[in-house]
């Protein structure tokens, strides 16, 4: 799976059932390994009303489904 694939997928919180965005960045090691995935909720109009980032790793990953990914979160 490519990181674009997983951009166009929303991240989904198992524990609440938010919406929490989509990925807009990865945190990489200087060995090359994805530390850290960085999603973003959707901004309306282009306000930046706060910061939104939200950090999770593959551990905090459910499931990968075809829409959606699912996080412990």
């Amino acid at each position: 799976m490519f990181l674009s694939e997983l951009q166009n997928k929303d991240i989904i919180s198992v524990k609440t059932g938010v919406n929490l965005g989509r990925i807009v960045d990865v945190e990489v090691s200087s060995e090359g390994r994805i530390i850290s995935f960085i999603a973003e909720e959707k901004k309306f109009f282009r306000k930046v009303l706060k910061n939104s980032e939200i950090n999770f790793t593959f551990n905090d990953i459910t499931k990968i489904g075809t829409d959606v990914i699912l996080v412990n979160k």
